[in-house]
């Protein structure tokens, strides 16, 4: 292969087998280290992002891969290390052409970091504008209404529900309705 005339410190995606990005990082860990690879492989990397999500009627707390399938190295690719990557159970290889692996660029890796070092909680729950809900709970329970918009951020949804014969606008929490 001959690596060794590039000793640049870089960022790389590896291809995993789909479910098995966390099993491959722990097992590149360990060979790194039984294998004495530190001076050329320095970190594995499998980006998560968090998320709020609506379980029954509780919120739960969850963290997504931010790119399933894949794990990210920050290594010198040299003859060994390629080899210590490429040859860790359930790898089927680089992203790049061919055998040469291609380094990720700066934008890239600003995007990935960003994304799984982002502090802030975004709610998910199976709701869409116009959809119709029902109240199950607060001062408007049992009444129908239409979901306006949907507030990700605060993990609550604003509909027109019908009071006093009038349309009118609510927020509530996602947790107080439920989807008709």
């Amino acid at each position: 292969m001959k690596y060794q005339d590039n000793n640049e410190r870089n960022w790389y995606a590896i291809h995993t087998y789909a479910g098995y990005e966390d099993a491959v990082a722990r097992n590149l860990k360990q060979r790194i280290e039984s294998l004495n690879m530190e001076s050329t492989i320095f970190e594995v990397l499998v980006p998560v992002e968090k998320s709020i999500k609506i379980k029954g009627s509780k919120r739960v707390e969850v963290a997504e891969k931010v790119y399933p399938g894949y794990v990210l190295v920050d290594m010198i690719v040299t003859d060994d290390s390629w080899y210590v990557v490429r040859n860790t159970p359930r790898v089927t290889g680089f992203v790049g052409a061919g055998t040469r692996p291609v380094p990720l660029t700066q934008s890239e890796i600003d995007a990935i970091f960003s994304r799984a070092t982002n502090t802030k909680m975004i709610h998910q729950a199976d709701f869409t504008v116009n959809d119709k809900i029902q109240v199950l709970e607060g001062p408007f329970k049992d009444q129908y209404g239409t979901v306006t918009e949907i507030i990700h951020d605060t993990g609550r949804l604003q509909a027109m529900i019908s009071i006093f014969g009038r349309e009118t606008p609510v927020e509530l929490d996602f947790l107080q309705v439920r989807k008709l």
